[in-house]
């Protein structure tokens, strides 16, 4: 990014910019959506027992994906931005060195983790018998890979860091046109491809974040100033720090948030295989709008980070509720209609009648809170780019300790399951709310 395109993202019109930030990643949403239903009508195929194993590994990958993209990928992108922001190219090339060392070692450490304790962890949420069997089969593929989906997000946080939000939005949309006829060829067996099962869709996952990161690498280096030269390549703690101080804190929040989904899968798990698939069709639907927000996010994390670096903090407000409105907007139109007409999402991926009517039942009682899921995130990808996130992280706390809390007591006094959907909506509420009035109160003349 120029010192003239830094000085337009923190001086020019915030709505145009932010729309023509975005508008790349909410491309994107298109071809990310496909994924996921895709791969869950094709394990939905092979039976209720694989769909479920898919349910208890999603909060793995999910957190695989917010730490790499979101998390850390935000403290990468925001750090990068700030740099710019502030007319430090060298800083910024160093920066990227630095970022790709913590992608490294965070996907090892990954793989290392999941593959030690996968077993034990599903277990815990509710995972027996072939529910068990097919999430270990799915499991143990997908993050044998974890590093290329580490290094692929940790490049595409540094060139939307730097103002480009098209080109990462491309790669993933080739990578994902990469996915959706692999994973059914190898999860059905189509052709001459094996038929590998729920392993197969596992396996397309991988294949296709090595393609992201090979696009996006080649990008980097070939068409950029930000590839790093050999003095760029000497680590400090004070490239580190600036990156972790981002990234290490919103990974708390990512842990968080996954945490609040493997007890929310651990509690609907005691109501029954059929529940559990239940549930996690319809919360998919909650997390097909992340890679909305996601999007709107991003841009966020770009003009706040552009402009407190250029000094502009007002302004930085200003983008950063903006987003949030703009994302609250998304969510309820999507939330609004599932509400009304839960079945035609749920019956995409089982005809199943309990699970068509757990599905609907969380729909029905979750789905017109998810405009705090749209506030929550876009603020959160906000007070990244101001590397103020603190509080932002607190709220989530505080929606963790509701739903661990009060979950557990809904379990033990025999409540129904519809209780438990209404707790996890209260969540929300708590989360979106308690991070717009962090946000609102918080200083950001200055990174913190």
């Amino acid at each position: 990014m120029s010192a003239r395109a830094a000085s337009a993202l923190a001086d020019g019109p915030v709505l145009p910019a932010l729309l023509r930030l975005s508008a790349p990643g909410l491309l994107l949403v298109v071809f990310q959506a496909a994924i996921s239903i895709a791969d869950t009508h094709f394990v939905g195929r092979l039976g209720t027992e694989p769909l479920a194993g898919l349910a208890l590994v999603f909060p793995l990958v999910m957190l695989l994906q917010m730490t790499s993209a979101g998390a850390m990928g935000g403290g990468v992108a925001s750090a990068v931005a700030r740099a710019l922001g502030a007319g430090d190219a060298a800083r910024a090339r160093a920066l990227v060195a630095h970022g790709l060392a913590i992608a490294l070692a965070s996907g090892l450490a990954f793989t290392a983790v999941v593959l030690a304790f996968g077993r034990p962890i599903y277990r815990l949420l509710g995972g027996e018998g072939e529910a068990l069997e097919a999430a270990l089969a799915y499991s143990n593929v997908l993050f044998s890979g974890a590093v290329l989906v580490w290094i692929a997000n940790t490049l595409a946080a540094v060139l939307r860091g730097s103002g480009n939000t098209l080109v990462p939005a491309l790669v993933l949309v080739g990578a994902s046109l990469v996915h959706i006829p692999l994973s059914g060829a190898l999860t059905l067996g189509w052709g001459p491809l094996p038929r590998l099962g729920i392993a197969g869709a596992a396996c397309a996952y991988v294949v296709a974040f090595a393609f992201a990161a090979a696009l996006a690498g080649a990008w980097l280096w070939r068409r950029t100033a930000l590839a790093p030269r050999r003095e760029d390549v000497r680590f400090a703690w004070r490239e580190f720090r600036e990156i972790l101080r981002v990234g290490a804190i919103s990974s708390v929040s990512a842990v968080q948030t996954v945490l609040t989904a493997v007890i929310l899968t651990g509690l609907v798990g005691r109501f029954g295989t059929a529940a559990l698939a239940g549930y996690g069709v319809g919360v998919r639907l909650e997390l097909l709008q992340v890679p909305i927000v996601f999007a709107i996010g991003q841009a966020l994390v770009v003009l706040v980070g552009t402009s407190v670096g250029a000094g502009r903090p007002a302004r930085a407000k200003r983008v950063a509720f903006a987003g949030a409105a703009i994302a609250a907007g998304v969510c309820f139109a999507i939330g609004a209609s599932a509400a009304v007409w839960p079945r035609l999402w749920v019956s995409l991926f089982s005809e199943d009648p309990a699970v068509l009517e757990a599905g609907a039942a969380y729909l029905r009682i979750v789905g017109p809170f998810y405009p705090f899921i749209g506030v929550g995130i876009a603020l959160y990808f906000a007070s990244q780019g101001a590397a103020r996130v603190v509080w932002p992280v607190l709220a989530g706390t505080a929606r963790l300790a509701l739903v661990a809390g009060g979950g557990f007591a809904l379990v033990a006094l025999g409540a129904p399951l519809a209780a438990l959907f209404a707790l996890i909506a209260l969540g929300i509420v708590v989360w979106g709310s308690g991070t717009a009035i962090a946000v609102r109160a918080a200083d950001w003349s200055r990174p913190g």
